[in-house]
């Protein structure tokens, strides 16, 4: 407990994932930020929750771990680890797990497979972005709105224009459901999207980053656009949205039109995300459901009617089911947002860090 105890176990997780080194290679992370992250989980004090759940995004050439936000596809590995390690009972065909994001104080709803006691790895799930198939775990985070406090819509408006360093201006849309996301029109960037993100030219990066900083400032994150950088690089996420589109996927597969309701891409940390963060994910859904969103206004209008969103991304399609009406001050009120992951316990073990690293300053 205390700073000292904080820093401890911030200098335990960056040596154990490789401290500040690009390729981590003395450690386990695996040189990405979607392969740097940590979930501490153990079981929960609070009465409507089964376990607590915090979420750490290890920076990889920093000595620092952002513990802002959420991430979807960490989440999803929370509910059947805590199955497996006897945190919550195990009740067959499904098990729904109660997390308590600490996070942002906020609960997150896991249906996890069960058979003979345990949490189900096998199953016909497939997720776009990730080998092989598995057991469908349905992640519901509506109740994950307003991670900084100020609700779904943290400006209070659908629309917004910022205005960069530059003195340009661009349409945005800021929505917070999962994590807080600054959405643009990929026209406005100048982007496109499936295989088209691995190759964005420096000048698309900088302009992205500026929107993202502009977007930060907004929000009361930081006080100057430049700051968001070191201040709060994992949040606001920044992505490109446009109408529905056939594009060639990063594994080389064609995607077409007729499977999505729009596409979107993004970054993570700075790095073309390959596939769609969830938590990202959440958020364009309810995105796509409020009018007056760039989202809204290219997402197909058959989806906005059932609430079926099929997000065409960098990897492949990803489906979430959105409820979310008007609440009677305009306030945007999220019943559900579900979407499909699977999980596997891929090893369990002892993890080694050089002493000298926990007792240097």
């Amino acid at each position: 407990g205390g700073p000292q105890g904080v820093w401890r176990r911030g200098r335990l997780i960056t040596a154990m994932y490789g401290r500040p080194e690009r390729r981590q290679v003395d450690g386990l992370g695996g040189a990405d930020p979607l392969t740097s992250k940590v979930a501490i989980v153990g079981p929960s004090a609070r009465q409507d929750a089964d376990v607590d759940f915090t979420f750490g995004q290890v920076r990889i050439t920093e000595p620092k771990i952002d513990f802002d936000g959420n991430c979807g596809n960490m989440s999803a590995a929370v509910g059947p680890f805590a199955i497996d390690e006897g945190m919550v009972p195990a009740t067959e065909p499904v098990t729904r797990v109660r997390i308590h994001l600490t996070n942002t104080d906020q609960l997150l709803d896991a249906d996890v497979p069960v058979r003979g006691g345990r949490s189900q790895v096998e199953g016909t799930a497939e997720i776009p972005g990730v080998p092989g198939h598995g057991a469908l775990i349905l992640m519901d985070l509506g109740d994950t709105a307003g991670t900084l406090g100020h609700g779904v819509l943290p400006t209070g408006s659908p629309r917004d224009e910022l205005t960069l360093a530059d003195g340009s201006r661009v349409d945005a849309t800021i929505v917070d459901v999962g994590n807080p996301v600054v959405f643009v029109s990929a026209a406005d960037v100048g982007v496109g999207f499936g295989r088209a993100v691995t190759a964005l030219a420096d000048e698309t990066f900088a302009r992205l980053e500026a929107i993202r900083g502009a977007a930060a400032v907004r929000v009361g994150l930081v006080g100057r656009p430049e700051e968001a950088a070191a201040v709060t690089p994992a949040v606001p996420k920044v992505y490109w949205i446009g109408p529905a589109a056939d594009y060639e996927a990063t594994n080389g597969r064609a995607i077409r039109r007729s499977e999505m309701s729009f596409a979107a891409a993004g970054l993570s940390m700075g790095k073309p995300h390959q596939a769609y963060a969830v938590t990202a994910g959440v958020a364009t859904a309810v995105a796509a459901m409020l009018p007056g969103s760039l989202v809204h206004d290219v997402c197909d209008p058959k989806a906005i009617e059932t609430g079926a969103i099929r997000i065409g991304h960098p990897s492949g399609v990803m489906g979430i089911e959105a409820v979310v009406r008007a609440g009677g001050d305009g306030v945007p009120i999220i019943t559900r947002v579900a979407v499909e992951r699977t999980a596997r316990r891929i090893m369990d073990g002892y993890v080694y860090v050089p002493l000298h690293v926990l007792r240097a300053r």
